[in-house]
């Protein structure tokens, strides 16, 4: 494929989990790729970065969401931009100012790129299922697409655990929203949920060690008195969708369990369905509005009786397994939007996932080889 013949798209926050395996898929379709990191002088975070150039076209840019104009270049000549860069700043003391205020600041920046580049023909953002699933919910049944919203008023009236978070992904889809038409950019939105799978980026912090914990180490489960303290902390960090610390096993199954509790099951995508579902899209021009992306929607004792059964090699933290939790979910995380309109996911079983994640997470020294 000629330079002239390719596409170009723009993915900030190269560094990350979701952005480096988009970034790789997108130069394995011939796109020519640029993105953004805060230092690209750092190989620590950015060394897979380097290595993706040899698959084709990629330039590896300066930006920052608080610096206005300074994804300028990034989105220059560009046909799509893929918005997955965000501020999480989980344990703020002021999440007004130091998340949610530059959350929907930084996005509208990036939005102002794209509007002084005039060829960005669209703007995928990808937001997250904390944005749809953190409110209450009463019974048994219930399924959230993409009409439902995380419930701002009773986040911010409560102000448990890391709230910012789910408050600032509502706040910047629909700032974003009311900016793309204003400015008449097509804006489509895709909200992932847990997403695990095998990404070029190597230091793996977020929803893969939470997939892989009733498997892994030796697991003390979170105590009631953290879980009634933190379920939305807990939540929010298998949701987030850029590179968040979590410390130990305990944490890790804490993620599974806060999702549990908090949400109703434990939804899940595999990372390359999700990047899959980003370019189908930016590319389907009748794409509009936004996309929950869930192929699975599983409860933690039905993930412990699979893993059991299909890797016997790895016991099983049955320690973990006491407590409320659900024999089914309660809840589901609807895909139907996405389905319909003519996507296909590849990994639609936990067989389908876990055979990836589980040689990942042995790459990655999560699980013994």
């Amino acid at each position: 494929m000629s330079a002239g013949d390719r596409k170009m798209a723009c993915v900030t926050g190269g560094n990350g989990y979701i952005a480096s395996a988009l970034i790789k898929m997108l130069l394995e379709k011939g796109y020519a790729v640029k993105t953004t990191v805060r230092n690209p002088d750092d190989m620590a975070k950015n060394s897979h970065l380097k290595d993706l150039q040899a698959l084709g076209p990629l330039e590896i840019l300066r930006a920052d969401l608080d610096e206005e104009g300074s994804f300028d270049e990034a989105v220059a000549g560009c046909d799509f931009a893929f918005l997955i860069a965000a501020p999480v700043n989980l344990h703020s003391k002021n999440p007004e100012k130091e998340l949610i205020e530059p959350a929907v600041r930084g996005t509208l920046s990036v939005m102002r790129s794209c509007v002084k580049a005039r060829t960005v023909k669209r703007v995928i953002l990808t937001s997250s299922a904390a944005a749809v699933s953190s409110r209450q919910l009463q019974g048994d049944g219930h399924v959230l697409d993409e009409e439902s919203w995380s419930d701002v008023e009773h986040l911010t009236a409560n102000k448990t655990g890391p709230w910012g978070y789910p408050v600032s992904k509502v706040l910047l889809e629909k700032e974003a929203c009311m900016f793309a038409q204003e400015h008449g950019i097509s804006l489509v939105t895709v909200c992932p949920v847990l997403t695990v799978g095998a990404a070029p980026a190597r230091k793996i912090h977020t929803s893969v060690p939470a997939s892989l914990s009733l498997l892994s180490g030796e697991i003390e489960a979170p105590t009631d008195r953290k879980m009634q303290q933190e379920p939305s902390q807990l939540l929010t960090f298998s949701f987030c969708h850029t590179t968040c610390m979590v410390s130990g096993d305990e944490a890790a199954f804490g993620v599974l369990k806060g999702i549990e509790t908090s949400t109703g099951c434990v939804p899940m995508a595999h990372v390359d369905d999700l990047c899959r579902a980003e370019m189908f899209v930016a590319e389907e021009e009748a794409a509009s509005g936004r996309y929950i992306c869930c192929s699975i929607n599983a409860a933690i004792v039905e993930l412990a009786r699979f893993l059991a059964d299909k890797y016997p090699q790895y016991s099983v933290k049955t320690s973990l397994l006491s407590g409320e939790l659900l024999e089914k979910p309660r809840v589901c995380l609807s895909s139907a939007k996405l389905v319909r309109e003519g996507f296909e996911y590849k990994y639609k079983t936990l067989d389908d996932i876990y055979d990836d994640v589980v040689e990942y997470g042995k790459a990655l020294g999560i699980l013994p080889n």
